[in-house]
């Protein structure tokens, strides 16, 4: 599709924990914790058998007076936030769907810095704890190619960038971050680098000089890959349709190419789902693309936009991953594209419960490590020291500290 057709840029999923934690320090020189009592995310049952990526095959009949299990679920997951509230909500998700597991955890690297983008001390500890409870999990991260990605930099400094990474320029901060993930105990993430690039959104983008981008890509994935223990796959995922440039120009090759994705929205107005699988660079052309190169389908964004509170297009999208045996999908799960966390969306949210709820879990996408040990049973809640005031603060802040925090009636004091 035309620049002038690509959606608006979202703000949902844009990282403001580093002033939240500029915050939060001060307060941590007088504050003394006191220890939360529940895991933000869901309990972990033992996981299924591992099994191949496949399209599932029949179940085996039920015994005399067993009713039939529904069907498998396919590894999906939504995006719900970027930090731990993210990672709480996909069990308040899963209730939602009457208990149907997501198995996709999704979110972004802030893209304001390389510091970032290297994955700040404590931003992913949340989700690598999620992703190491149960073996049949996945965890997908977005990882821009740039710093400044969202500040709208012309074309000859994003020009001279990305000819600056495709020379080596930047190799140390994707080796920082592979060694971060590795170290965090989860080598096997999915990382969606540079998402998107056929747009004019990002700074990461392949439009100024495509065969830079290409051999940047090929410098990154290069540099991860040398970083021992990891077991990452590539995610290349363009926007659905033309958009700036072809995307197929942009690919960078099926050595360093895991998966090929595609963010694929309701959109343009008045578009037909039929017109957006047809359509040049559509969704039929993504998996004629992939099945050629031999590589499975994703779709690591996708959702409601332009045409509203559509119940059609969810539900053929929906049959759509599943027939072309998509190895994962995540919705962007807030307005105007989401359905949970978006009331402006009823019949299409009612849809997408009808579909996946009461699923039964479906097996890993492909044979994992051992399921870690069982959690102990949460200790018991704490009551704070004597005289010590509990905050009342924001879930999020803490379970990113850790539990609860108290303030000392006399921290104020110049005598202490």
């Amino acid at each position: 599709m035309s620049p002038e057709q690509s959606r608006v840029r979202r703000t949902g999923r844009r990282p403001a924990w580093v002033a939240a934690a500029v915050a939060v320090s001060a307060v941590l020189a007088v504050a003394v914790p006191v220890q939360a009592a529940d895991d933000p995310s869901e309990a972990s049952p033992a996981p299924a058998a591992p099994s191949v990526p496949s399209a599932p095959g029949p179940s085996p009949a039920p015994s005399s007076g067993a009713s039939p299990q529904p069907p498998a679920a396919p590894a999906f997951g939504a995006y719900l936030d970027y930090g731990p509230r993210g990672v709480a909500r996909m069990a308040e998700l899963s209730d939602w769907l009457g208990g149907t597991r997501l198995r996709v955890g999704h979110t972004y690297l802030p893209g304001d810095r390389w510091s970032n983008i290297e994955g700040a001390p404590g931003f992913l500890d949340v989700w690598a704890d999620w992703r190491k409870g149960r073996a049949d999990r996945m965890l997908v991260l977005n990882v821009p190619m740039l710093e400044r990605n969202e500040e709208g930099l012309d074309d000859d400094e994003v020009r001279e960038l990305l000819r600056r990474g495709a020379a080596g320029d930047f190799d140390h901060h994707f080796r920082h971050l592979a060694e971060r993930l590795v170290a965090l105990g989860v080598p096997d993430t999915v990382l969606v680098l540079g998402w998107e690039m056929n747009g004019t959104t990002y700074t990461h983008r392949c439009g100024p000089d495509p065969e830079a981008w290409k051999a940047y890509w090929n410098r990154i994935v290069t540099a991860v890959r040398a970083v021992p223990g990891q077991r990452f796959r590539f995610d290349f995922a363009p926007s659905r349709g033309r958009d700036a440039v072809p995307w197929t120009d942009c690919y960078p090759g099926d050595d360093t190419v895991d998966i090929i994705g595609m963010d694929a929205y309701d959109q343009p107005r008045g578009m037909p789902f039929e017109e957006q699988v047809s359509e040049p660079y559509g969704l039929q052309a993504h998996v004629d693309f992939a099945r050629a190169h031999g590589k499975p389908v994703s779709y690591p964004e996708w959702g409601l936009f332009r045409n509203g509170d559509n119940a059609v297009y969810m539900r053929r999208m929906l049959a759509w991953m599943e027939e072309h045996g998509a190895l994962y999908n995540t919705l962007t799960d807030y307005c105007p594209h989401g359905v949970w966390q978006c009331g402006d969306n009823p019949r299409a949210a009612e849809a997408y419960r009808s579909v996946l709820s009461g699923r039964a879990d479906a097996g890993p996408a492909e044979p994992q490590r051992p399921t870690a040990p069982e959690p102990s049973a949460p200790a018991p809640r704490e009551e704070p020291p004597a005289g010590c005031s509990p905050l009342d603060l924001d879930d999020w802040i803490e379970q990113w500290l850790g539990g609860k925090l108290c303030l000392r009636p006399d921290w104020w004091s110049r005598t202490r």
